[in-house]
């Protein structure tokens, strides 16, 4: 729900389901052979999405091994899908998936969102 007199975000720069990776066959396409970029608090892969679609979609595998409490998993996951919200529409139709790496959770959200939108410039 939205404050009152908050505007609510437009739909097309929402985050829907069609965005989304929702099932594990769809990570798994992507994890049997994806492209990686490297970052040093995340992991993207990407691969062409099947079957072929026009935009990308973002899927999200942020371990209890790299932050334990479940608000940092939430930060770190809120973070994530905005800075592919911003970008969505730059980028190329692919499935992405965004792993977190160790030391992620002491870093703070300004990091992780530069480091995310400098991976993301990457994807292809």
């Amino acid at each position: 729900m939205h404050a009152v007199g908050a505007p609510s975000p437009a739909p097309a720069e929402g985050f829907p389901r069609s965005l989304r990776l929702l099932h594990g066959r769809a990570f798994q396409h992507v994890f049997a052979r994806a492209r990686r970029i490297p970052g040093r608090r995340f992991m993207l892969l990407y691969r062409t999405s099947a079957p072929p679609l026009d935009q990308p979609r973002l899927g999200l595998a942020i371990s209890k091994k790299h932050a334990r409490r479940a608000v940092d998993r939430n930060r770190i996951k809120r973070i994530a899908r905005e800075a592919f919200r911003v970008r969505r529409r730059s980028l190329a139709a692919v499935d992405i998936v965004v792993l977190s790496r160790a030391g992620i959770a002491a870093a703070d959200s300004r990091e992780l969102r530069l480091e995310l939108d400098q991976l993301l410039e990457h994807v292809k």
